[in-house]
């Protein structure tokens, strides 16, 4: 396997994480509209050239990202819906009144949804020949994972519960009531077909944008799915399920000192075995798939693949767990071998062995160094930043993290004077440029900042907290939020310390 870096990542480069709905516009949330190109246009003018978001995939209960009921559709509520109003799809939608500071989710995905099908309707009266050609294009080309996701959409809406509680024929994918579901429910299937095409056609224009402006897209890749997706339901066989189609072992991490039960997330585990009978067919069609979207892809939990923590379904907690090998570098070995050198940031987070650090090594991919997590332990913390190597991505936080602000303020006197010890007493007046400051100047290849540091906004704009169910995912800026210093100052930052490409 070639260990070489990705020369995506080999270069010193920086940009910033903000994900799709967190950005400005009327309509209740971000999406692939003209808010998206503006803020394309602002990290140009910032020097910055990559602009990393979350998973683009719908977002599932929660409304986290990272529990989707598809690894390869994207979020309807992405959709732009200006775009569809040009086509002359969709009549002109009042706005709601939706506020411009947080998604409410229960207001805005009901909305955004009504406003899809009235365009389906539309462009099922009114769609140019062209455009049915191009809808019927998209749909053989990603048929291997679209029809699934069509049929499981179709039928969650008919049937209460997850896929397991479908009935029997529908659950096992008898072929007959699958072909029965398709005969009878072409209108209802093509919506859902509809939407993956404007999404991918949105996206796509939207990628070729920030291209032109020198701005690589980085994406972001949940190891594990949700029990209740179309993946899970159309390959069955290649989870860790029972006769009953339900789990019988899920995923999640030990105790540790954050938490005395560790974290029982519920995704169904890989039944690795089979993955490998047929060469890793659903990895390797789900990181090409990827890899059309994107330039770099995050990978989210890198260490469950040298080994990962296996629950018993039936435990409420994550206590009764232990560690379960997973494919390591035979996995990696078999996507490369089809796709190529692969831009890959591995998230090494967490409990992290020399196993796990002899893989990502081996792989060439770089890890992640948190700078928040860098007060404590002393000089040889690896995430200080003298202690940074070349092949790593340096960030202040992620979206699991407070905001810089947030975690100065929230920070006991203890650890503050273990900053001002380390960054010196102007992170008292300014914390979120000081730490800025001090990973911009490392050795570390590649620089990504929460929009939240970049902007010096408080812990009222964290975008996540793990193991909060209410409340999450909701944050988004406003424009009139940013003036012209903070661009000014990471172009100036980005100059001065080597990161313009």
């Amino acid at each position: 396997m070639n260990t070489a870096i990705h020369p995506f990542l080999s270069r010193r480069t920086s940009g910033v994480l903000l994900h799709i709905t967190s950005l400005p516009g009327p309509n209740g949330s971000g999406d692939f509209g003209i808010g998206a190109r503006h803020f394309v246009d602002w990290l140009a003018s910032a020097g910055q050239s990559m602009w990393q978001i979350l998973p683009l995939s719908p977002a599932g209960p929660g409304n986290s990202p990272y529990q989707s009921v598809s690894a390869f559709a994207g979020s309807p509520l992405m959709v732009d819906l200006d775009d569809l109003v040009r086509m002359g799809w969709l009549p002109w939608m009042p706005t709601q009144g939706f506020d411009h500071h947080r998604c409410d989710f229960t207001r805005v995905a009901p909305w955004r949804m009504a406003c899809l099908r009235k365009a389906w309707d539309g462009f099922s009266q009114r769609g140019s020949d062209a455009c049915r050609a191009a809808l019927a294009d998209f749909c053989t080309e990603h048929a291997h994972w679209l029809d699934d996701y069509a049929l499981f959409m179709v039928l969650s809406e008919r049937h209460i519960g997850s896929w397991p509680q479908w009935p029997a024929p529908l659950a096992q994918r008898d072929p007959a009531a699958l072909d029965e579901v398709r005969q009878h429910s072409s209108r209802a299937l093509g919506f859902w077909q509809f939407v993956q095409w404007r999404f991918w056609v949105q996206w796509q224009a939207l990628r070729d944008y920030a291209r032109s402006r020198g701005v690589q897209m980085v994406g972001d890749a949940p190891i594990f799915v949700a029990h209740h997706s179309a993946d899970v339901w159309a390959h069955a066989n290649q989870f860790l399920l029972g006769g009953d189609f339900e789990p019988e072992v899920v995923a999640g991490v030990p105790p540790d000192y954050f938490s005395t039960t560790g974290q029982r997330w519920g995704n169904p585990l890989y039944n690795w075995p089979a993955m490998a009978h047929d060469g890793y067919r659903w990895w390797k069609d789900r990181v090409a798939h990827l890899f059309r979207q994107v330039d770099v892809v995050r990978l989210d939990h890198f260490r469950g693949f040298e080994a990962h923590w296996e629950i018993p379904a039936t435990e409420p907690t994550a206590v009764a767990g232990q560690w379960q090998s997973g494919p390591g570098l035979q996995l990696f070995a078999a996507l490369q071998e089809e796709l190529g050198p692969l831009a890959i940031i591995a998230e090494d987070l967490g409990l992290i062995t020399p196993e796990v650090t002899a893989l990502r090594e081996a792989c060439g991919f770089p890890g992640m160094r948190i700078l928040q997590f860098a007060f404590g332990g002393g000089p040889a913390n690896p995430y200080l930043p003298h202690n940074l190597e070349r092949n790593c991505v340096a960030y202040t936080g992620t979206h699991d993290n407070d905001t810089t602000l947030g975690w100065w303020r929230a920070a006991s006197t203890q650890d503050k004077a273990a900053v001002r010890a380390y960054l010196g007493p102007a992170v008292d007046t300014a914390p979120h440029w000081t730490l800025i400051t001090a990973l911009s100047q490392s050795v570390a290849s590649t620089l990504v900042l929460p929009f939240q540091d970049v902007l010096g906004l408080d812990g009222k704009h964290r975008m996540n907290t793990p193991g909060q169910a209410i409340g999450c995912w909701e944050w988004r800026f406003d424009w009139r939020q940013v003036d012209h210093r903070p661009a000014e100052r990471l172009l100036a930052m980005a100059r001065a310390h080597g990161r313009i490409p």
